[in-house]
Order: structure tokens, then C-alpha cells, then sequence
């Protein structure tokens, strides 16, 4: 499976300048089978929804639109707006129009996101072209229960606006999700600063299931890269050490 991942800036609070953006940029990165968004791409990480977030159909049709012309299947998060309540709402949209959706788990109180959107009690596990695909969202990336492999998931996504003030943080736990889980592990972050005042230096990075680094950016810069996921020596890994085998057995609660 070949993945792209968008690092770039985002207009802040700003959803038509970045979709805009995004189109523009998801029309010229190299032939793929899944493009990377970041967090919240319509309009950074911010607290104030009201007017800004999208009915959850628009969101779907837009990056529908998207994914059909491309041919790829993309993923990011969004803020979206249904039945009176805001959420951080994650789509992993497939070139056939198929739509997943999470709403983000851990919301991050440091910023008072509790506050303004409601939480996700179920993840998601994804099936496509013949790998299985856990997304989550950036704050989730701190509490490893959620994301642990019980389900024999390949790849694990994080969209993330994560601040340049916690990258060695962002660094290291992509680094452990990977070797604990032994999956191919993708975190594409925003680069730039918010309206907050928040530096973003993007580091987006992919690992392989031994933690080593396949993929990675220059920070603070934008950019576009693409590598290709080997599910056979996925496959040879696990097989031939077998950590997952001897992983703890319990079950998550909502």
C-alpha cells in the first residue's frame, strides 16, 4: 500500500480557504491508495465551532468528491456539528465513496476541548485493498490502551495538530505504538503557527513494525511525500518474533 502524507500550514478558522488548499493539494500529490490530512484541517485546532464546523453530509460529500477524483482514499479530522452537539469527527473516506468515521476519544483538556466537543466511545477498524487500518486522533496517541493491537490491525493512523513545544513527546510515543503493536505506524501533524499563538513544526513521520523510521519531514517545512507499506514483511515480522502472541488479554469499557 502506498501512503501520502500532506504536512502543511492551515488558514486558522478559515474552512473555505482550507478546503481550497487541500483540493489544490490533493490534486497534485503523486498517485497513492491513501492521502493523509491533518487534524481539524478546515480550520486548525480551535475552540470556537459555532459557525465554523460542518454538517457531517457536507464533510462526507466533500472529501467523497475528493477521493473519487483522485482515486485514493483519504483521512483527516474535522470539527462537524449534529443534533445540537460539536465534535473533532475523523473520516476515512475510500475512493468508491465509502465513509468511517470516529469521533476523538481523549479530548484534550489542556486546551479545554472537553468543554466545547463531545467525545467518541468506540473506535473503528478500517479494511481496505487487504489491510486493516485503526485511525485515531492526535491526543488519543498518549493513552496506548486505546490504540492496542487486539484486533490484528496492520497500519495505525494519527492526525494530529500537535505543538512544537511536546514534538520530543509526539516523537517517542509513534515510536512505541509501532514496536508495541508491531504495525506500520503513520502521524501526520500541521506545521505553522495558530491563532493561539501555538508553533506546529509538523515532524510527521512513519514507522515500521520495529520502530525504524521509513518516512519523515524536515520540521517546519511543508511538503508532500509518499511511501510504500510492505504487508509481507509485515506478515515475516510478526511470524518470526511473535510479541504479539504473548500480549496481555483485556477488554476495553466505554
Amino acid at each position: 500500500m502506498q501512503i501520502t502524507l500532506l504536512q502543511t500550514a492551515l488558514f486558522w478558522q478559515a474552512p473555505e480557504k482550507n478546503l481550497r488548499q487541500f483540493a489544490q493539494k490533493i490534486g497534485s500529490a503523486p498517485p497513492s491508495d491513501l492521502i493523509l490530512l491533518p487534524e481539524m484541517f478546515t480550520t486548525g485546532f480551535s475552540m470556537h465551532p459555532a459557525g465554523l464546523a460542518a454538517k457531517p453530509e457536507e464533510m462526507s460529500s466533500w472529501l467523497q468528491e475528493q477521493a473519487g477524483s483522485k482515486n485514493s482514499a483519504i483521512c483527516g479530522s474535522a470539527m462537524v456539528t449534529e443534533e445540537g452537539k460539536f465534535h473533532n469527527r475523523l473520516f476515512f473516506v475510500t475512493p468508491g465513496g465509502k465513509v468511517y468515521t470516529y469521533d476523538k476519544k481523549h479530548l484534550f483538556t489542556l486546551a479545554g476541548e472537553e468543554k466545547v466537543y463531545s467525545p467518541g466511545h468506540t473506535s473503528i477498524l478500517i479494511e481496505y485493498k487487504g489491510w486493516r487500518i485503526k485511525p485515531l486522533v492526535c491526543y488519543d496517541l498518549r493513552f496506548p490502551v486505546w490504540s492496542r493491537n487486539v484486533e490484528e490491525y496492520d497500519l495505525l493512523l494519527y492526525v494530529a495538530n500537535w505543538p512544537e513545544r511536546r514534538q520530543s513527546a509526539w516523537q517517542a510515543l509513534l515510536k512505541a505504538r509501532a514496536i508495541e503493536n508491531m504495525c506500520y505506524t503513520a502521524g501526520l501533524n500541521r506545521v505553522g503557527e495558530d491563532g493561539n499563538g501555538v508553533s506546529h513544526s509538523g515532524r510527521s513521520v512513519v514507522h515500521d513494525p520495529l520502530g525504524e523510521v521509513i518516512l519523515d519531514f524536515k520540521p517546519f517545512e511543508e511538503g508532500v511525500q509518499t511511501v510504500k507499506l510492505d504487508k509481507e514483511r509485515l506478515q515475516k515480522v510478526r511470524n518470526k518474533l511473535g510479541f504479539l502472541k504473548d500480549r496481555d488479554q483485556f477488554e476495553l469499557l466505554s
